[in-house]
C-alpha cells in the first residue's frame, strides 16, 4: 500500500473536526469602509496584536507604502510571549522576511515567502500559554503612510501541550565582517585557500541561545566588499557548550543546498535558496536562506550557528541575517539592535581585490 504523505504537525488535520476558535486581528477600516491600513509616524510604535492565550499564531502579512528608501531596514518587528520585556522576535521588518538587502523581490519557501506585488508572509507556527504581543516600530524618518496587515491565530480551550517551545527570531549583520587578510590575487591564492579553522574562531555568529531548544534555519544577506566567490566559509554549530563545533560543513553554497557558486543563477525551493544570486565582484548582492524541517537541530543546555566569511574568515564582506529557532522560556536578551543608519547596506572600503567604496550598484534581477 502506497504510504500517505503527512502534513507537519501545526497544520491542522482536514480530515478531522477542528475545535480551536479562529481569530484575525488586521488593519481593517473599523468603520467598514476602505481605510484599511494604518499609519505610523516616525518613531512611533504600533501595535499589530495584544491577546491572550493559550493560542497559536498560524500566519503573519504585511505589506507597507512607505517612500522612504531601505524603510524595510528602518521599520522594526518585534513579538513578545506571556508578558515577556525582552522580545523574542526582533528584526528589521524586511530582513524578518528575507529582504535583508533592503529591497523588495519575490521568492518562496516553505515558512517564509513574498509574493507579487510586496506581500510578506510568514507561516512559522508560534504558540503562546497566555499572551502574545505584536509590534511595529517606525525608526525612519519619514510616515509610513499605508501598514497592512493580517494575523491569524486560534485559541484553545485547553493549555498547551507540555514542552512546548516558543519562536525566536534575532537579526544580526556585520557592515562589515573584518577579514584576517586583503592579500589575495583570488581565492586560490595558497596563503589564502589553505588557513586551516578549526575552532570557529571570528566566525559570523548567526545566533546564541542558553536553555533548550532546537535551531530552525537562518535567511541572510550578503553585499561584496571584494571580488570573487564570497562563499568558500563553512557552516559550524556549537551545541551545549562545544569548544569546537560538532557540526562543520564544507562551504557556503553547500550549507545552502546550491553548488558552485549557485551556477550564477536564483533559484528558490521549500526549505532552501538563493533568490538573489549576484556576479563574483565588489558591489553584488546575494540573498540565500535554509530551513530545518527535515531535522531541527536540538540543543539542551546552549547552541551557537555560526559560518565563516570567506575560507578561515579571510574575506570583509558584509552579512545581514535572520536566525529563527525554538526554545523553552525565558530566553537570554539579544545583543541590541544596530543604530537605524548602520543598517543601510553600503560598500565599504575594506581594501583586496575590488574594494571600491561607493553607492551600491543596481539590484540583480531576483528569481
Amino acid at each position: 500500500m502506497m504510504a500517505v504523505a503527512q502534513s507537519h504537525d501545526w497544520e491542522p488535520d482536514l480530515t478531522k473536526q477542528q475545535t480551536y476558535t479562529p481569530h484575525r486581528a488586521s488593519s481593517t477600516d473599523p468603520l467598514g469602509a476602505n481605510a484599511d491600513a494604518r499609519r505610523v509616524a516616525p518613531g512611533e510604535t504600533y501595535t499589530v496584536l495584544d491577546t491572550d492565550g493559550p493560542g497559536t499564531i498560524s500566519h503573519i502579512w504585511f505589506t507597507i507604502a512607505d517612500n522612504e528608501p531601505f524603510h524595510l531596514k528602518r521599520i522594526v518587528l518585534r513579538i513578545y510571549w506571556d508578558g515577556e520585556t525582552s522580545p523574542s522576535v526582533e528584526a528589521p521588518i524586511g530582513d524578518f522576511f528575507g529582504l535583508g538587502l533592503g529591497e523588495y523581490y519575490n521568492w518562496e519557501s516553505e515558512l517564509l515567502s513574498v509574493g507579487s506585488d510586496k506581500g510578506m508572509n510568514s507561516f512559522f507556527p508560534m504558540p503562546y500559554a497566555h499572551h502574545a504581543k505584536i509590534t511595529v516600530t517606525n525608526e525612519g524618518k519619514t510616515p509610513i503612510f499605508s501598514l497592512y496587515y493580517n494575523v491569524d491565530y486560534r485559541t484553545y480551550s485547553h493549555s498547551l501541550p507540555s514542552g512546548t517551545l516558543y519562536f525566536h527570531a534575532q537579526y544580526r549583520q556585520a557592515q562589515p565582517n573584518r577579514g584576517w587578510t586583503t592579500d589575495f590575487e583570488n581565492n586560490g591564492t595558497p596563503s589564502f585557500n589553505n588557513k586551516p579553522n578549526l575552532d570557529g574562531k571570528d566566525n559570523y555568529v548567526w545566533m546564541e541561545a542558553k536553555g533548550h531548544g532546537q535551531f530552525a534555519g537562518v535567511t541572510m544577506s550578503v553585499v561584496q566588499n571584494q571580488d570573487y566567490w564570497w562563499g568558500e566559509g563553512d557552516d559550524m554549530f556549537f551545541i551545549d557548550g562545544e569548544d569546537k563545533p560538532s557540526i562543520v560543513g564544507t562551504g557556503t553554497e553547500d550549507y545552502f543546498l546550491g553548488a558552485w557558486d549557485f551556477g550564477g543563477h536564483p533559484f528558490s525551493y521549500r526549505l532552501y535558496g538563493a533568490p538573489v544570486v549576484g556576479d563574483e565582484k565588489a558591489g553584488s548582492r546575494s540573498s540565500v536562506y535554509r530551513f530545518h524541517l527535515d531535522q531541527p537541530i536540538p540543543f539542551s543546555k546552549s547552541f551557537k550557528a555560526t559560518i565563516e566569511h570567506g575560507t578561515a574568515n579571510g574575506r570583509s564582506d558584509n552579512f545581514y541575517s535572520v536566525a529563527y529557532w525554538y526554545q523553552a522560556e525565558p530566553h537570554e536578551a539579544f545583543p541590541p539592535l544596530p543604530p537605524v543608519d548602520q543598517r543601510i547596506p553600503e560598500l565599504q572600503p575594506v581594501g583586496g581585490p575590488g574594494s571600491n567604496p561607493g553607492p551600491l550598484p543596481p539590484a540583480p534581477a531576483a528569481n
